[in-house]
């Protein structure tokens, strides 16, 4: 009886790979370094054309009107006037902004006379009829920027140099204004 002579895997791996046809080349541009990304494709001028524009985006919902906001902020802009505040600009700030429909900013000549502005607002406010005290103030005791947040009119009371320098005039360039001096 004749006995078969086994062959091991990797002698049969190897005598099947050499029948096999040869195996394509790899190109430089498919080789590329670990970390490295490759060049991005240029799009044909037919792909550019069929490529579909994004929808413009929906108009935005006229804001609803809040009279008693405008009028708190026609009041602090009055109470600021008569501690005699500088360039004192309301900012309509409604469909723009989620924490205020309006912003009041002004100026002041010093330190002090920032700081007495945001006192006579916070005082005449709460000796109103309907007393109104700010959810939220900071910076009272340095008087270069002071913040009055009343919910839906946020005061901004600055020093001349600093609302010179954070310019929120300009960040919010784009908003209605009710200039008051």
């Amino acid at each position: 009886m004749a006995t078969k002579k086994k062959t091991p895997a990797s002698k049969k791996a190897k005598a099947k790979s050499t029948t096999r046809a040869p195996a394509r080349k790899k190109t430089a541009a498919k080789k590329a370094k670990p970390g490295v990304r490759p060049p991005p494709r240029k799009k044909t001028a037919a792909a550019r054309k069929k490529a579909p524009k994004p929808a413009p985006p929906p108009p935005l919902p006229k804001p609803a009107d809040n009279p008693k906001a405008r009028e708190l902020a026609r009041r602090i802009g009055d109470l600021l006037l008569d501690k005699k505040a500088t360039d004192v600009v309301i900012l309509d700030m409604r469909g723009m902004t989620s924490y205020a429909d309006y912003i009041v900013i002004a100026s002041g000549e010093s330190d002090r006379q920032v700081s007495a502005m945001a006192e006579n607002v916070q005082v005449q406010l709460k000796q109103a009829q309907q007393p109104l005290r700010p959810i939220s103030t900071e910076g009272l005791e340095t008087g270069q920027w002071v913040l009055l947040d009343y919910d839906d009119v946020v005061a901004h009371l600055f020093n001349g140099e600093v609302r010179a320098f954070y310019d929120l005039d300009g960040l919010w360039a784009d908003a209605p204004r009710v200039k008051l001096s």
